[in-house]
């Protein structure tokens, strides 16, 4: 194999910063969650126009009409996870909501037990429990705080549930077409999603502050774009459990963050309950590649 000009784990780095600057992005832009979700999601299908339409649109030969509703779906499921997401940053904190929506291995673990039968190791379930319990800590901490702060809890965790149903339709899509084709295909039914959802709602498509048109950009460009491009990079020197845990520290990045740019505190139950979700879903994440290295091998 040849050599990577850089560090790989140098990208990794700038990719979880990246990733962790979404919610910094949110928080500081006035419009309407449905606008920032949609053009986040707008300026992401333009930007990925040209490479799209020179070299991958082929591809889109190669989808089935069940491959067409599939992506339709999990550009649905995507784009009410961004609105929620967002919405959930309205009333609870950085720290909690971007911890609560690392949850998303879990509930995947759960999608992929009951629909694909998959096995449940012991180590997996123990994880998956003190993650949980993580969870709630940091909720019975937001709930003393105040029921506006448990009601943005909620918002997360549903919000992680749809990015997992997200994942699920999209794994057996993936199969057949480039990873560019298919982010390429549900990032844009997720824009038309977006866009309906925000014409329903009447929230106007503008005018808006020149500041919030900025932090729309860049949430295409940075977290989108720039942040899981690199982790793809990547892949071709690092293995993907290191990648996986990698991302699982973006509500670090971000609760760090937040303390700069938005003057944001964190309480104990944060920081304890963070510290367990993170470590459940790391060793999660760890058993999940071991288990399947073994099968690999059987």
């Amino acid at each position: 194999m040849e050599e990577p000009k850089i560090n790989p784990y140098i990208p990794v780095i700038i990719g979880v910063i990246s990733v962790s600057a979404s919610a910094i992005f949110v928080k500081l832009t006035s419009a309407p969650t449905g606008i920032i979700a949609f053009y986040r999601l707008f300026f992401s299908v333009l930007l990925m126009v040209p490479v799209f339409l020179t070299n991958y649109l082929f591809e889109l030969r190669l989808l089935t009409k069940k491959d067409w509703l599939f992506s339709a779906l999990a550009g649905i499921f995507l784009a009410f996870h961004f609105i929620l997401w967002f919405e959930s940053l309205n009333y609870t904190s950085v720290a909690s909501s971007t911890v609560l929506v690392t949850l998303q291995p879990l509930f995947a673990f759960v999608g992929t037990y009951f629909f694909f039968k998959e096995r449940i190791s012991w180590k997996a379930v123990l994880s998956g429990l003190a993650a949980v319990g993580g969870s709630i800590m940091i909720s019975w901490g937001d709930f003393r705080m105040s029921g506006t702060a448990l009601y943005g809890d909620f918002l997360a965790l549903v919000a992680c549930a749809l990015i997992t149903f997200y994942l699920l339709l999209g794994q057996n899509v993936r199969k057949r077409i480039s990873l560019v084709t298919y982010t390429f295909v549900v990032y844009f039914m997720s824009s038309v999603a977006l866009f309906l959802y925000v014409l329903l709602e009447k929230q106007p498509l503008f005018p808006y502050k020149a500041s919030d048109w900025l932090f729309f950009i860049l949430l295409a460009i940075v977290p989108n774009l720039m942040g899981h491009t690199l982790f793809n990079w990547s892949l071709k020197w690092l293995s993907t459990s290191i990648i996986s845990v990698a991302i699982l520290f973006e509500p670090v990045g971000a609760t760090i963050l937040a303390y700069f740019f938005l003057n944001e505190r964190t309480i104990w139950t944060q920081i304890v309950g963070g510290v367990i979700v993170i470590s459940g879903i790391t060793l999660f994440a760890l058993d999940e590649k071991k288990k399947s290295l073994k099968e690999r091998i059987e």
